[in-house]
């Protein structure tokens, strides 16, 4: 059975018992019924939100401030959205509902939902019937 995590706020970096890292835990909203691979990072300077029911693969780098380029932007993922391993989410981009997106991504746009996207960048595949 699904258990929602305790996040100590208290601390500038988290690590969950599942060894994903949570860099400024008090900005990180996590949604329930949740699935976060292993080794997975979010730097929640400027805020990361994940809303219920999303996957996210091992290895992954969700990203709220870049310092190459000096992009910066809270980090939204949508209800039902899946992501592929080893992929990177750039700062301020919104991956939409039921969105799906390809292992080994780098995602620096707005994804709209029920669409599958990969590549790097990632780019529009097809629509995801639901």
């Amino acid at each position: 059975m699904w258990q929602q995590p305790e996040i100590d706020c208290t601390k500038s970096v988290w690590i969950s018992p599942w060894q994903w890292k949570v860099v400024k835990p008090n900005n990180f909203i996590l949604g329930n019924h949740t699935d976060i691979g292993s080794y997975t990072v979010f730097l929640c300077q400027q805020g990361v939100e994940i809303e219920d029911d999303v996957s996210i693969g091992p290895f992954c780098a969700i990203l709220s401030i870049s310092t190459i380029g000096g992009y910066q932007g809270k980090v939204t993922i949508k209800r039902n959205a899946k992501i592929g391993s080893h992929t990177t989410i750039m700062p301020g981009v919104i991956i939409g509902e039921n969105a799906i997106i390809g292992s080994h991504s780098y995602v620096d746009c707005e994804i709209p939902p029920n669409e599958f996207w990969c590549g790097i960048p990632a780019k529009f595949k097809h629509i995801i019937n639901t």
